[in-house]
C-alpha cells in the first residue's frame, strides 16, 4: 500500500471514530433530559474546541474537508448536551 493511500484511508477512519465518539453524547442528553443532569463543562468545551478545528478546517489555505467533517458534529452534540445538562 502507498504512503498516500495509507493516509487517506487513515484520515477517513480518524474521521469516523471522531464522528462516532460525538454521537456518543446521545446517551448523556437523553439522561439529562430525563432529569439526570451531568456536568456541562465537559461537552462545552468540546463544542468550542471542536469550533476551533472546524474553522481551522475551512480557513487554511488547502481546505482540510475531513478535518472539519469529523469536528462538526462536536459541536452540534456538545452544545446540545451542554444546554440539557443545565
Amino acid at each position: 500500500m502507498k504512503s498516500k493511500d495509507f493516509i487517506t484511508y487513515l484520515s477517513w477512519t480518524a474521521t469516523i471514530m471522531s464522528i462516532l465518539m460525538y454521537v456518543s453524547y446521545i446517551p448523556q442528553i437523553i439522561d439529562n433530559l430525563s432529569g439526570s443532569k451531568g456536568n456541562p463543562v465537559q461537552p462545552l468545551v468540546a463544542a468550542i474546541n471542536c469550533g476551533l478545528w472546524v474553522v481551522y478546517g475551512l480557513v487554511k489555505e488547502e481546505r482540510d474537508i475531513p478535518l472539519a467533517t469529523a469536528n462538526f458534529p462536536g459541536i452540534i452534540f456538545g452544545i446540545t448536551t451542554f444546554l440539557t445538562a443545565l
